[in-house]
């Protein structure tokens, strides 16, 4: 939102982030859900805008959320090394009656990776609370090819898509 120029605060939801179905409406659900909490907060106005968002890793058929453990963030990160994995991202935007929920979807292509370079990226405790297990905006950059759509998808919130909403539809 910063980059955006957009000031913010950061409120944290607290929800239970169970969902079923299709990736995009899995996370469109978790943004809303997080979004809702958020609104019923005691400290939040009726004209305070709220963004909640909520990413997840897509491949072979599954999600892959936050690994739990070493070897489940080996197996992930084992699973996307020199393929194309789908990251989608939900967004719910809240003010008032307002409400706007949406999910961008883009495609990463890893390069192919080591046992080593594996290890040595799950050695710097990065992987263990992110979707899939890396950070494309931190050590995890390395690991990725190339981009197929939105970097900020990837990153967990399509900022340009988010500015649009809030400048053409909110203000």
């Amino acid at each position: 939102m910063e980059l955006a120029g957009i000031p913010c605060e950061v409120l944290v939801s607290d929800v239970d982030e169970t969902s079923f179905g299709e990736p995009d409406m899995q996370v469109k659900e978790l943004a809303q859900r997080k979004a809702r909490a958020v609104m019923g907060l005691a400290s939040m106005g009726h004209d305070d805008i709220i963004i909640a968002a909520d990413t997840l890793v897509y491949i072979d058929g599954q999600v892959l959320g936050k690994p739990q453990d070493e070897k489940q963030a080996f197996d992930m990160l084992r699973s996307l090394s020199g393929r194309c994995h789908t990251v989608y991202t939900g967004v719910a935007i809240l003010c008032g009656e307002y409400e706007n929920i949406f999910a961008d979807k883009a495609n990463v292509y890893f390069h192919e990776l080591s046992d080593d370079e594996i290890f040595s990226y799950i050695a710097t405790g990065e992987p263990f609370d992110k979707a899939g297990a890396y950070g494309i905006q931190e050590r995890g950059s390395v690991l990725v090819a190339r981009v197929e759509g939105d970097f900020y998808t990837v990153v967990g919130l399509p900022i340009s898509k988010v500015y649009r909403v809030l400048t053409r539809e909110l203000v």
